[in-house]
């Protein structure tokens, strides 16, 4: 998948005030992961870049092209990642702006892969 071209400092302070309100255990897991390097680059690449992507392209696809993009992102995701994630596609801050006219099935779509493709 061709990537959204969306700033990836943005996209960091969006995840960091995010952080600031989630409760524990999951803010505690999550910042100590957030402050590796390794852990952070990997979750922005394959995770939260890839998800700005689909909320971004979810207007222009034709369904087609969403369902197989959607099929091909093969991760999971663990709870407290759901968390800082999941605001994204419901609508938070500057993202708001993106997710006008992304039809609700793409939404809910994008909220099941969330939901259903975690680690055991």
């Amino acid at each position: 998948m061709k990537l959204y071209s969306f700033p990836q400092g943005t996209l960091e302070k969006a995840i960091a005030k995010r952080m600031m309100t989630m409760v524990a255990p999951h803010k505690e897991w999550f910042a100590d992961r957030w402050s590796q390097k390794p852990y952070k680059k990997s979750f922005m690449e394959l995770k939260a870049m890839p998800l700005i992507t689909f909320v971004a392209k979810g207007k222009t696809w034709t369904d087609e092209e969403f369902n197989g993009e959607l099929a091909a992102w093969d991760v999971k995701f663990y709870d407290a990642e759901v968390e800082v994630l999941r605001p994204m596609v419901e609508g938070d801050g500057l993202l708001q702006l993106m997710q006008k006219n992304v039809p609700a099935e793409r939404v809910q779509a994008l909220l099941r892969k969330l939901d259903e493709d975690r680690h055991a």
